[in-house]
């Protein structure tokens, strides 16, 4: 017998051995044999080799093509989800020019608004992706009310709400401490991206509910847990596992179909991860979605009033009636007024109310749903101007727009509106305004912030007439005087020929001959006990965290981002000018 072998490698590693052999007799292998059994084998590592790099070939070909696909189909969604606002802003604005009334102009503004904000949220969510996937995402905690960063969720997701008929419910755990450290945007980025993404995947007069809960404190650390139910389209299994991935939603019909970027998810699992939790989905296809996510905050040490402001007032004297066809509203009611030692009776119906009326005499303050089967709110506020005692407060409650329903609700006699859903802090709030309770603090407050800059002025550099007018726009109320320089060559000059005119310099970053860091800078440079203290705030769309850095190494105070919010403005303001 006689054996020849000789190994088989593929890429660098021994992979085989092909052998010949002569059974019958012993023999000695000529060269050329030996060459021979080399070359198949050399041959056969060859096409094993071929084979095994095709199979990597296709399976990255075949990942290069899907990522291909899902980037150019994100590409046609931003171009969709861009154009759609653009073009109603565009459309609402020719609309708005061309109309005779105010209330057709109004309209227009209302929509011009929406698609705004609309647009604002598309691009943030670009940006907030790229800075995720450059690693450069952070946190900024401060100290919140977790309550009231929920209803400023809400407010925005509310009018949708509305819009479908929709029922929105929120419960929020006593436990939760009234004030988080953490960064309360990007928590509400979050809650706001699960909220729009429920309210846009459940039908009309669907229910959706929003529950925080208080899991544990450890260390300092609070988790809370927050989970958005709907009674929506439901996912598959197969969809749930690509729901977090940056570019996807569940399918590529569903963008088409329901709208969105596909980053929210993404998004909001990076912050969620980034403030020491996790994010999940509890789904059933045509079932509905539950999504939960949780977080660590530590527990804040402000006590804010939440509490009825008696001032001397016995509040068990106070009655109230609570008019609603839901009973989980009136549920809500009860266990609000037995927290604060209120009287409270609830009605299911217009007619139950009235014969507690005529039972039990007149309530101080009635809480009247706006839409309810049989008798509605409007005629049961007719019925009760007549028979319930003058001084009596009829508060009109509705998931409704109060624009809506203001002109008839005021012609029936309602005294004040409050929007669902209800917010425990929302109620006291209405019933200390309902008992006076409040009217000193409210008297303080205005004459706190009324006239409070006058005589104050001010330098706003920017280089666009339109931003140059919101800005004034917005702080004529404050009596403020403003002048203005359209860049930084003209801030300088206007500044070193009288520093002491100015008390603040709003500056503006990107400008033509002059930008805002070096105008920033040979301000700090006049020879000028003035130019080395005034406040110099950038007020610019750069908005990174290098930005900033930039900004406060150039010499500015401080920072705000465009889109301008007002009421950061305002803080800038009574901050350096208070």
């Amino acid at each position: 017998m006689a054996v020849i072998g000789a190994p088989l490698y593929v890429d660098g590693r021994l992979w085989g051995v092909v052998c010949v052999e002569q059974a019958d007799t012993p023999r000695k292998w000529t060269e050329n044999e030996k060459g021979f059994v080399a070359m198949t084998a050399s041959t056969i590592a060859g096409v094993i080799m071929r084979d095994i790099y095709t199979i990597k070939l296709k399976d990255a070909f075949e990942k290069a093509n899907a990522a291909s696909k899902a980037k150019s189909e994100f590409l046609s969604n931003m171009s969709h989800e861009m154009r759609t606002p653009l073009n109603a802003i565009i459309g609402m604005t020719a609309i708005g020019k061309n109309a005779k009334d105010m209330e057709r102009k109004d309209y227009a503004l209302h929509k011009i608004e929406d698609a705004s904000t609309h647009l604002l949220g598309v691009i943030n969510d670009v940006l907030d992706m790229s800075k995720i996937e450059a690693n450069m995402l952070e946190l900024s905690p401060i100290e919140f009310n977790f309550e009231k960063m929920l209803q400023k969720v809400v407010t925005v997701v509310n009018f949708r709400v509305d819009e479908k008929r929709q029922k929105l419910v929120i419960n929020i755990d006593k436990e939760i401490p009234q004030t988080l450290i953490a960064d309360d945007q990007r928590l509400a980025q979050v809650v706001t991206n699960l909220l729009s993404n429920a309210v846009k995947f459940t039908p009309e007069k669907g229910s959706i509910t929003l529950e925080a809960r208080f899991i544990e404190e450890v260390k300092g650390l609070c988790t809370i847990q927050i989970s958005v139910s709907d009674t929506g389209i439901g996912i598959t299994g197969e969809q749930q596992r690509r729901l977090f991935s940056s570019f996807q939603q569940a399918e590529s019909s569903t963008t088409r179909k329901y709208g969105g970027t596909g980053l929210g998810l993404a998004i909001s699992k990076s912050i969620v991860e980034m403030m020491g939790g996790k994010i999940w989905v509890e789904s059933e296809f045509k079932k509905g979605s539950t999504f939960v996510f949780t977080i660590q905050a530590r527990r804040g040490t402000t006590k804010e009033k939440n509490a009825l402001l008696s001032h001397g007032m016995n509040l068990s004297n106070i009655r109230i009636l609570a008019v609603d066809d839901d009973p989980d509203i009136l549920a809500y009611f009860s266990d609000i007024a037995h927290e604060f030692g209120l009287s409270c009776d609830t009605a299911t119906s217009g007619e139950e109310a009235l014969r507690l009326l005529e039972k039990n005499g007149s309530y101080n303050i009635y809480f009247v749903d706006w839409k309810m089967p049989s008798m509605d709110g409007i005629q049961l506020t007719r019925e009760l101007k007549t028979k319930a005692s003058k001084n009596s407060v009829v508060i009109m409650i509705s998931a409704v727009e109060w624009g809506v329903i203001a002109e008839e609700s005021k012609k029936a006699g309602v005294d004040k509106f409050l929007s669902k859903p209800l917010f425990p802090s929302t109620i006291v709030e209405i019933i200390n305004e309902c008992i006076g309770a409040d009217k000193e603090e409210e008297k303080e407050t205005q004459a706190d912030t009324a006239n409070v800059f006058a005589g104050r002025r001010i330098l706003l550099v920017e280089d666009v007439e339109i931003n140059r007018e919101v800005v004034q726009a917005l702080l004529e109320p404050t009596k403020l005087e403003i002048d203005c320089a359209e860049n930084g060559a003209q801030a300088v000059h206007m500044f070193r020929k009288a520093p002491n005119k100015y008390d603040l310099i709003f500056m503006d970053i990107q400008m033509p001959e002059m930008d805002g860091y070096e105008a920033t800078r040979r301000i700090r440079a006049i020879d000028n006990p003035k130019a080395k203290t005034i406040p110099i705030i950038a007020m610019t769309a750069n908005v990174f965290k290098e930005d900033i850095k930039k900004c406060l190494d150039a010499g500015m105070n401080s920072h705000i981002g465009k889109p301008i919010a007002l009421e950061e403005v305002m803080e800038r303001l009574k901050n350096y000018l208070s």
